[in-house]
C-alpha cells in the first residue's frame, strides 16, 4: 500500500512541497531553515509587540506587490474586452498567454523573499 502524499505551501516562504499523510503533527515548512525564520520574526514579533495577524514589510516590497497586481489588473481587464462577441480559438489562445504572462511574476514572488534569506 503506497502512502498517501499531498501537496502544501511552506508557511515562511510559499513554496510547494510533498508531505507523506500520517500520524504526527504536518509538516508546514519545507526545510529545516524556513521553520528557523519563522520562529525568528515570531520572537521578534513578540518584541516589538506586534500581533500575529501584524505584518512589518518594506515599502520596496509592498510597492513591488502592487505593481505587479496592478498589471494581472489591466492583463484581466484586457482580456476580458478582447474576448467579448465570437472570438476565435487563436484570440482565446492569445489572451490565454496574455493573461499567464501577467499572472506569472505574481505566482513567483509568493516564494522569491523567503529564498533570499536562506
Amino acid at each position: 500500500m503506497a502512502a498517501e502524499t499531498v501537496e502544501r505551501r511552506c508557511r515562511w516562504c510559499a513554496r510547494r512541497f510533498t508531505v507523506t499523510v500520517g500520524p504526527g503533527r504536518p509538516r508546514e515548512f519545507c526545510r529545516r531553515s524556513c521553520r528557523q525564520r519563522d520562529y525568528e520574526a515570531r520572537q521578534r514579533a513578540s518584541e516589538v509587540g506586534l500581533s500575529e495577524h501584524e505584518l512589518v514589510l518594506t515599502r520596496q516590497a509592498m510597492d513591488d506587490l502592487r505593481d505587479r497586481l496592478y498589471v494581472l489588473e489591466c492583463a484581466v481587464e484586457d482580456v476580458e474586452r478582447d474576448l467579448v462577441g465570437a472570438p476565435t480559438r487563436a484570440e482565446y489562445r492569445e489572451a490565454l498567454d496574455w493573461l499567464l504572462d501577467a499572472a506569472r511574476p505574481v505566482v513567483e514572488s509568493l516564494g522569491r523573499e523567503g529564498r533570499a534569506a536562506d
